[in-house]
């Protein structure tokens, strides 16, 4: 492994990418918003479960083909973003359970959640390609463990960290959310919530520039 002395730097550069707001944890606290708090850890896991797909591409080195293949890039990024527009506009389609807790979530809901988050994650080559920036200047060709294997300990360390901020993303969501929870009308209305900043999260995938 690193010297101590890197891996350190690692921490405190990982923590600081990983608690500022950015399209994970906005992603993770419209779930909340929308599904509640167990529909927004469903979500959180399922964008952990989705990260190790990167991680394990970076140590294969997989992950370059995005900068070889500008066209493949684009291709991911666009189904990506169209994903989460649908997912968004899926919330504003949704029709009201009137009489049932709106926060009581239907197994099936957050099941649903869990895997579309996975696929929200796995769609976004933003991701990939932070893990192929920010890991090598941590990795040390020259230590006991091979490359690929200081890949995987400092992704894995890396998804972790990323993981606590959008928890911690959705139990701020989670106060708004007790607070509204015995109104239906209140209940659409973080509904339409979450489906406004996921539509505005693909908008911006689709737009930005790689």
């Amino acid at each position: 492994m690193p010297a101590l002395e890197t891996i350190l730097q690692f921490l405190i550069a990982a923590v600081l990418f990983a608690y500022i707001p950015g399209p994970a944890m906005l992603y993770s606290a419209a779930q909340a918003l929308a599904r509640g708090t167990r529909g927004g850890l469903m979500a959180v896991l399922g964008i952990h479960v989705g990260g190790y797909v990167h991680v394990i591409a970076a140590a294969a080195g997989l992950s370059v083909l995005f900068h070889a293949v500008p066209t493949l890039y684009a291709v991911v990024k666009l189904a990506g973003a169209a994903y989460l527009v649908w997912l968004g506009i899926s919330f504003f389609r949704k029709k009201a359970e009137d009489g049932a807790p709106p926060l009581a979530m239907p197994a099936k809901s957050t099941r649903r959640a869990f895997i579309e988050s996975v696929i929200v994650d796995v769609l976004n080559p933003k991701t990939a390609i932070f893990f192929v920036a920010f890991l090598p200047q941590f990795i040390d060709p020259a230590a006991a463990l091979p490359v690929w294997a200081q890949f995987l300990i400092l992704g894995t360390m890396t998804n972790l960290i990323f993981t606590s901020a959008d928890i911690a993303s959705v139990l701020l969501a989670r106060s708004l959310t007790e607070r509204l929870s015995r109104s239906v009308s209140a209940r659409r209305l973080m509904e339409r919530a979450g489906g406004a900043i996921l539509i505005g999260l693909g908008a911006h995938l689709a737009l930005q520039r790689s």
